[in-house]
């Protein structure tokens, strides 16, 4: 045998054997595998997509005006932090819409040294209208721009990072549209309690209570679905800056809740979750439950300490996504820039909160608007089904090949069934997802592969027609045939691209089958069954082709 054939049929056997290798964890024989081979070899298959095996599709809608609302709350937080620093004078600094600012001043002389600070240090503002006593400064349209954009990047990194701490194996999440981020997670067991972690702002605020006679008329307890109607009852007397906010109260037992209570709140942020730097889950030794210590950083244990310092004996309201989890009063001066989040936990909800807490809170409110939860069944009559396809398209195509080209055909089946086992191989070596669209993919991929056979085959008839003898219409089929197979291959491979490219989820599945596909057909039609035919007439003198 020719040392050229020995070398080709030496890249067929490696290329067999990794597939093999890198395929088997896929299979149910892998978990009787030793473990070693575990441990020093590739440990993990072909992931079967959300349409296999059930699981949850979501898009998610990124709020970012809420995301502008809430950069004025810090800007006005920073700013009143710095100019009570640098002891430079001002009235009040107010937040007047969800991207402007007013501060108000008494003298001119202070006016015009609030313009000059702001002027160099937040170039993001610029001046809207100025009066006696009063500026008024916007967002920057550009930095508008960029705090929407950023919104939408800083919520999917961090609803990805909050989906990898839950566990689920190989979701997919991505941007779509200006403002939507799909999720799609294969086997999630729980739905609900995804939806609440993805869905959790987490936005941690403090606030002061505001304990004013208003505040006194309010119900100590009220139903759960009462909200509302309290908003509306003392809608005429809420004091300007202030607003109601409730506090659940849980059954221990089932989690729901079974009252709330109004608390009047100021609406000045105090102090924000933004400067956590770490939250746990602590038990409380005397009632044996469950709570969250949460610890700030550098600056945000100056700011609670000042804070603190200043309102000893008032009640300050720990509140997470609008809804009120305790309102301790301030005994005394607190240092350190640790506290604590009580609210009747279960350990489940505890580790859930402290896990959004340390990965961040979305800079703005994230809403559902599809929800599609595919089953198990589901996924499996779709495995099901698929199988079912591929054996009939198998069983069909080998069936033709040997009845149309005889012995020939025996060895485009045999190229058939290398170029399926090597398509498995690296699309478990890549860890590819595979999914409805990518079955559909494979089965294209075979009737390419077949295709190309079927050009081989034909040309090679014409050279024995012509009067060749079979070793030279062989090698005179090939040549001849060869730019027609790379031409439509290069042109399916292209338009599986620009599919991955711009395509959604199945479409990308549909796009890697199929440009692994092709790629590999290329390998199996022009080098597989080529050798082959080299080797039998290496070793046997032919004198007819069975074609």
């Amino acid at each position: 045998m020719k040392k050229g054939i020995l070398w080709k049929f030496g890249i067929i056997g490696v290329t067999v054997i990794l597939s093999i290798v890198f395929f088997l964890p896929s299979t149910p024989w892998f978990e009787s595998m030793p473990g070693w081979w575990k441990e020093n070899l590739p440990n993990k298959g072909i992931t079967l997509g959300l349409d296999l095996q059930g699981g949850m599709h979501l898009i998610l809608e990124v709020e970012t005006e809420k995301a502008l609302d809430s950069s004025a709350d810090l800007l006005v937080n920073d700013i009143r932090f710095r100019l009570e620093e640098k002891k430079i004078e001002f009235v009040s600094i107010n937040k007047t819409g969800y991207n402007s600012i007013s501060i108000a001043y008494q003298t001119q002389g202070a006016g015009d040294n609030i313009k000059k600070f702001v002027e160099d240090n937040y170039p993001n503002l610029s001046s809207r209208s100025s009066s006696s006593g009063e500026v008024i400064y916007t967002l920057t349209g550009r930095e508008e721009k960029r705090i929407r954009e950023a919104s939408v990047d800083q919520a999917l990194e961090k609803i990805r990072n909050r989906i990898d701490k839950f566990g689920v194996a190989e979701p997919t999440i991505h941007r779509q549209e200006a403002n939507e981020i799909v999720v799609q997670l294969p086997g999630v067991k729980d739905p609900n309690r995804v939806i609440e972690i993805i869905g959790m702002t987490a936005r941690l605020e403090f606030k002061l209570l505001d304990e004013t006679p208003v505040a006194a008329q309010l119900p100590a307890t009220i139903p759960p679905g009462d909200d509302e109607k309290i908003i509306k009852d003392f809608s005429g007397k809420i004091p300007e800056g202030d607003e109601i906010l409730f506090e659940s109260i849980k059954d221990k037992e089932t989690r729901r809740v079974i009252s709330k209570i109004p608390f009047l709140v100021k609406k000045q942020t105090m102090l924000t979750g933004d400067l956590l730097s770490d939250a746990r889950v602590s038990i409380d030794t005397r009632y044996n439950e469950p709570y969250v210590s949460i610890s700030f950083n550098t600056t945000g244990a100056k700011l609670f300490d000042k804070i603190t310092a200043e309102n000893v004996k008032k009640r300050l309201a720990i509140i997470l996504d609008k809804n009120i989890y305790s309102a301790p009063v301030i005994q005394e001066r607190i240092s350190g820039g640790n506290a604590q989040i009580t609210g009747r936990f279960s350990m489940e909800e505890a580790k859930d909160l402290a896990m959004v807490l340390r990965e961040g809170a979305l800079p703005a409110p994230v809403h559902i608007i599809q929800n599609v939860t595919v089953g198990p069944s589901l996924g499996k009559d779709s495995i099901e089904a698929g199988k079912i396809a591929g054996i009939i398209a198998i069983i069909a195509v080998v069936a033709f090949m040997l009845f149309y080209y005889r012995l020939s055909g025996l060895i485009a089946d045999l190229a058939l069934f290398l170029n399926i086992m090597l398509l498995l191989g690296a699309m478990a070596s890549l860890n590819a997802t595979l999914t409805m669209p990518g079955i559909a993919g494979i089965i294209l991929a075979i009737g390419m592969a077949v295709d190309s056979n079927v050009l081989m085959f034909e040309r090679i008839r014409e050279e024995i027609r012509a009067g060749k003898t079979p070793r030279a219409a062989v090698d005179s089929g090939y040549h001849k045939a060869f730019w027609t197979i790379f031409d439509s291959h290069v042109t399916t491979l292209i338009t599986a691209i620009v599919l991955f490219q711009f395509g959604t989820g199945p479409i990308k599945g549909f796009a890697v089958t199929l440009s692994l596909g092709v790629s590999i057909n290329l390998f199996t039609a022009l080098i597989g069954t080529k050798t082959v035919f080299d080797m039998i007439m290496s070793r046997v003198k032919v004198k007819s082709l069975s074609i």
